[in-house]
């Protein structure tokens, strides 16, 4: 059956033109981290995620093994009915994965995974009729294991490449504005993500998407935002491309208060900067796995949040100052580009020299001189840079990161939105029940 906007041999609708789609009438697109073994339990959750009230993408988040290739404990533990943290996609095969995902009314899907080598997992999406995944060599590489970053860059340009073959509306989003999630300043964020997207563009795909994740202050993330989207505009012109936000990764509040206070920020950063679609979180972070239930809560919120940004008219607003961010991206992507025509080299080469240095980051191939600080006002600096084309700042001042100041810096926006008075209200429902006939508690 064709559907409009569905490539051909495809399950879902093309991931991008959906987004596009939303961003059109207004709508800012929000989407769960989901990732459940068994196929009936995962294909509820989706139905819970699209049912839900607000704009929503689906995600099959996959588990642990299939990320690094150990395919022989993956098949072991789905004939046990052992529990796994995520979908096994390239077990289960394409067969059952479509079956998965019949019948899901246009509904989005995206494979979320983290590997550096993830040549088998974008074979087993495509195979299944997906065409949107994310990640990069950079950052999928870096954070995650000990492969080396050549390795990395190579399987992604494969990656790539067999993903425009394969789908003519297939959907990468760079990881690279989400580096560690927190304590790195927001330029080198903003210029890996941009890197990343001129990779893909580079190895063939034109339709990315171009992350950042939420930091510790409002305007300097705006201010992030509008630079990854000049960036991109200047950069990536030619492709069709949208910007993806992150819920604060780091160190959650442990109040529901707290979280749900810092989730509806984030989507009114969405809303205050364009962002197209926001990567949520829920109260349940600092306790416990998400249940399905937990997620739909969150996704509603988050869409609440930002139909009344929109509402009070945030949108409306010109760009954040910026303090910079800008500047030190450029100059950073420059750099990289200096160094040759194939970014993938040019990337293995940066890191090789100290280009690109990502602060407390311990793979191999990092550099590990650069050093980030939270400044006395509440933003991220550079506290040294080491080789970077790019100063420190005057505001991180000239000491040095103790432990105990790392632990500070890492627990900022949880004290801060658990100890300070927010103006928070509950649900305006007692929960999604509306979506669940059972009780789906499935983790997620």
């Amino acid at each position: 059956m064709s559907v409009r906007g569905t490539a051909p041999n495809t399950a879902t609708p093309s991931f991008g033109r959906s987004v596009a789609e939303a961003a059109r009438t207004g709508e800012l697109v929000v989407q769960p981290r989901m990732g459940i073994a068994e196929p009936s339990a995962m294909r509820a959750g989706l139905l819970a995620v699209h049912r839900s009230r607000a704009r929503t993408a689906g995600t099959l988040t996959l588990d642990s093994y299939t990320r690094v290739g150990d395919l022989r404990a993956a098949r072991r533990a789905v004939r046990a009915g052992e529990e796994l943290n995520g979908y096994p996609i390239i077990t289960h095969g394409p067969a059952v994965t479509r079956e998965l995902l019949r019948d899901l009314d246009g509904f989005p899907v995206q494979v979320r995974h983290g590997s550096a080598r993830p040549l088998g997992i974008v074979g087993a999406l495509l195979d299944a009729g997906l065409d949107a995944t994310e990640g990069g060599p950079v950052s999928y590489c870096l954070p995650y294991g000990r492969t080396p970053l050549r390795e990395s860059v190579e399987a992604w340009a494969r990656c790539c490449e067999l993903l425009a073959e394969r789908s003519p509306t297939a959907h990468l989003e760079t990881f690279g504005g989400c580096m560690l999630g927190q304590l790195c300043p927001p330029s080198l964020l903003v210029a890996l993500s941009l890197l990343e997207g001129l990779f893909f563009r580079q190895h063939g795909l034109r339709d990315v998407s171009l992350s950042y994740a939420q930091q510790t202050d409002f305007e300097q993330d705006a201010a992030a935002v509008a630079a990854l989207r000049r960036l991109s505009d200047e950069y990536l012109g030619d492709v069709r491309r949208h910007i993806v936000l992150y819920t604060y990764m780091g160190v959650f509040p442990r109040t529901e208060p707290g979280a749900m206070a810092l989730l509806r920020d984030s989507a009114r950063l969405a809303v205050r900067t364009g962002a197209e679609r926001l990567l949520v979180k829920t109260p349940a972070e600092a306790h416990r796995i998400p249940t399905v239930r937990d997620n739909v809560r969150s996704l509603e919120a988050a869409a609440r949040a930002a139909r009344q940004a929109r509402a009070e008219g945030l949108h409306l607003l010109g760009p954040a100052p910026d303090d910079g961010v800008l500047d030190e991206a450029r100059t950073l992507v420059e750099a990289v580009l200096e160094l040759g025509p194939d970014i993938g080299r040019a990337l293995v080469t940066a890191f090789t020299r100290g280009l690109l240095d990502v602060p407390y980051c311990l793979h191999d191939d990092n550099a590990r001189r650069a050093r980030g600080v939270l400044g006395g006002d509440g933003r991220l600096h550079w506290l040294r840079t080491g080789a970077m084309p790019i100063r420190p700042s005057r505001a991180a001042g000239h000491g040095g990161t103790r432990a105990d100041d790392l632990l500070g810096m890492l627990s900022h926006i949880q004290t801060v939105y658990d100890s300070e008075p927010l103006d928070w209200t509950r649900d305006d429902t007692n929960g999604p029940e509306h979506l669940f006939p059972h009780d789906a508690r499935s983790a997620l």
